[in-house]
């Protein structure tokens, strides 16, 4: 018609006709596309259900319909009616594989949409509605189908032996899925790895992948991990492996100490083996074949219940698995007997003790000795009644029970003043007091008594010799130095007694002419039999 059209048009050229003709063409494609509604693409799963909408569209009611027809067309394969509708003569399903799952949604000419369920892979394909018309002819629009499909994802570890060359250790595989998988490994054994696709009859693809590496006992129990990522998937989905790698038996002998010692009841060794799979058999042998009495074993373990000559010896033992037998040797050697670290113990404990109770011992002895030395100094005789006076006094060379106390006003001074000037308290010992004999503080009336013996009255002993009471306080002051004890010492060598007079004891003359007394105290005393208390000491005036 366009030919016919293009020849009457007068002085046109031929590239003109032409160019009409296609316009032509074009529009009336045009009107076609507005004339008939359809969904350009859509998608679903099997075993679903999809709606396949139509709509015819026209202003004016012009054109008459006729029927309508739904037409497939696989993705390989020839068109074919599935679906037909006249408002005369009804529905017709002429094709077998969809007579029972397709159904019109609408018994209405203009709006022949109909609705596929049970879906399958090989439903997918081009579907046409195209409508039979006049005067203008046939009308249509095309939806594509497509089908997809999740894959079934699966993963393992491929058992393997450990060994010099590459081998297949995991396996990964996406299978019948649409569109086809992505598969992916991560992994750091530093392996690599290989995929493969397969097409279904359905139009479904399966992708496997295959990691590859050099097994050793290190890999086995090491991690890898498939990762799969496909359309239909929300997710990448993974699974994580763990690689298992076969190898004989590694062996070590643990437990020695190097402290076998001659009845020692504690020696143990520890056979460990690493293997995979786990080992079948561990057995313990010497060098001579046998274990000694004395050695138990269990499992494993090897216990020796009292260490003596005959575990002085190498000990081996051997794990056998299915894929080999491993062994390790271990020589042990017995010393002397040592002593009980317990023992030892005790007896460092012991010698430890006895030290410090020693030094206690020691430390209290030396604090009697010093507290009797003290009292000794500060003692007082508890019975008597003479005091020896020039060469015996009373008594010639015995002496009385109490202490002396002599004073003079030389310049020398004594201990318990200084000189003419003393003016420290007078401790004297009084008669008449309890047995023990006490000081006591008096006030000094040492001068009164100087100054009446410069008129000539002279101090007698009795006037110096005062009995009192003293308390501990009072008695500080009357201790005597170490150089008393020297000057005793030196006294005594001289034979205890006569007219010879040590210088620290001889009588000063003062500015009167008169005999002044220097303070003399002998603690030099010694105990008697009866209890009583004896001065060794003479005191001369």
């Amino acid at each position: 018609m366009a030919r016919d059209y293009a020849a009457r048009w007068p002085g046109s050229p031929g590239g003109n006709a032409w160019m009409v003709a296609a316009v032509m063409f074009l529009t009336a494609q045009g009107v076609v596309a507005q004339k008939v509604r359809v969904e350009e693409e859509l998608e679903a799963y099997p075993t679903e259900s999809v709606d396949l909408r139509c709509e015819f569209v026209e202003r004016g009611n012009l054109t008459r319909l006729t029927q309508v027809s739904w037409i497939w067309e696989p993705v390989d394969g020839q068109r074919d009616n599935i679906a037909v509708y006249h408002p005369n003569y009804g529905q017709s399903f002429p094709n077998m594989a969809f007579k029972d799952r397709v159904v019109f949604l609408h018994d209405d000419l203009k709006i022949p949409s109909i609705r596929i369920k049970d879906l399958r892979m090989s439903d997918a394909g081009r579907y046409t509605c195209e409508y039979a018309t006049y005067p203008t002819g046939n009308e249509q629009g095309t939806t594509t189908l497509i089908m997809l499909a999740k894959p079934k994802n699966s993963a393992r570890a491929v058992t393997v032996q450990a060994g010099s060359k590459s081998v297949v250790v995991a396996q990964c595989e996406a299978a019948d899925g649409k569109p086809a998988a992505t598969i992916k490994w991560l992994a750091s054994v530093g392996g690599n790895h290989s995929t493969t696709t397969t097409s279904g009859p359905d139009g479904t693809v399966t992708v496997r992948s295959e990691y590859r590496l050099v097994p050793t006992a290190e890999d086995n129990g090491r991690e890898v991990t498939c990762l799969v990522d496909q359309r239909t998937q929300d997710r990448p989905w993974t699974e994580v492996l763990k690689l298992s790698v076969e190898y004989p038996p590694t062996v070590t002998i643990e437990g020695y100490d190097h402290n076998w010692y001659v009845g020692r009841s504690d020696a143990v060794l520890f056979c460990q083996a690493t293997a995979n799979p786990e080992p079948t058999t561990i057995t313990w042998t010497t060098a001579s074949g046998s274990l000694p009495d004395t050695v138990v074993v269990e499992h494993n373990k090897l216990m020796v219940r009292k260490v003596d000559d005959a575990v002085n010896t190498t000990f081996t033992c051997e794990v056998k698995n299915k894929h080999g037998a491993s062994r390790k040797t271990l020589t042990t050697f017995v010393i002397e007997a040592l002593e009980d670290p317990s023992s030892a113990g005790a007896v460092a404990g012991a010698v430890i003790g006895s030290l410090l109770a020693l030094l206690l011992v020691v430390t209290l002895v030396v604090v009697l000795l010093t507290r009797s030395r003290r009292q000794q100094r500060r003692g007082f005789p508890s019975s008597g009644d003479s005091v020896a006076a020039g060469n015996g006094g009373s008594n010639g060379s015995d002496y009385g029970n109490k202490a002396c106390l002599l004073f003079a006003s030389s310049g020398n001074g004594s201990k318990n003043g200084t000189g003419a000037n003393n003016n420290g308290p007078v401790y004297t010992y009084r008669e008449g007091c309890d047995a023990t004999g006490t000081l006591t503080e008096k006030p000094n009336s040492y001068h009164h008594h100087l100054h009446h013996a410069s008129a000539g009255n002279r101090p007698t002993p009795h006037d110096i010799l005062l009995c009192g009471e003293m308390d501990e306080a009072e008695r500080r002051k009357f201790n005597l130095d170490d150089s008393m004890e020297e000057e005793d010492e030196r006294y005594n060598r001289f034979g205890g007694g006569g007219n010879v007079l040590p210088t620290a004891y001889h009588a000063h003359r003062g500015h009167g002419g008169e005999a002044e007394m220097d303070v003399y105290l002998d603690d030099d005393m010694e105990s008697q039999r009866d209890g009583s208390v004896i001065s060794r000491t003479a005191i001369y005036v």
